[in-house]
């Protein structure tokens, strides 16, 4: 008969992951750059299961992140805010990864800022999976 052990580690992971996308700084476009002002929810589960000595980690979560930035739009600077969804990422699968982008204020944008303006945004991919990749790390040596 084999041990086993589950350990809850939900308050960590919320706070680490908010902890890593706040300190992201800001990502530079061609026409302008944007950071992450607010991770506004982060939920799921995480935790440590013990079998036979040995140990696995895991978790599924989903994120909300607020992002203000400003881009060159007819020739000025224009603050926007937006959004990023990640509708849901768990243990080992952060190279599908997916994010999913939305405008807060689109009123006086023109379509073809708009298109770019999300098209930026996506390249918020990379450094969040980088961000989650070295969230996976620190869960894993817990």
């Amino acid at each position: 008969a084999g041990t086993w052990e589950e350990k809850n580690l939900n308050k960590w992971a919320t706070d680490r992951i908010k902890e890593l996308l706040v300190t992201m700084g800001s990502v530079d476009f061609s026409g302008g750059k944007a950071e992450i002002a607010e991770v506004t929810r982060c939920s799921g589960d995480a935790f440590l299961v013990t079998v036979r000595n040995k140990k696995r980690v895991g978790y599924t979560y989903e994120l909300a992140l607020k992002v203000k930035g400003e881009w060159q739009i007819g020739g000025e600077n224009k603050k926007m805010k937006c959004h990023i969804d990640v509708p849901e990422f768990s243990f080992g699968e952060l190279d599908d990864l997916q994010i999913e982008v939305k405008l807060s204020e689109e009123k006086d944008v023109p379509q073809q800022d708009k298109v770019r303006i999300i098209k930026d945004l996506k390249l918020f991919l990379q450094p969040l999976r980088e961000k989650l990749l070295q969230f996976e790390e620190e869960l894993k040596d817990r």
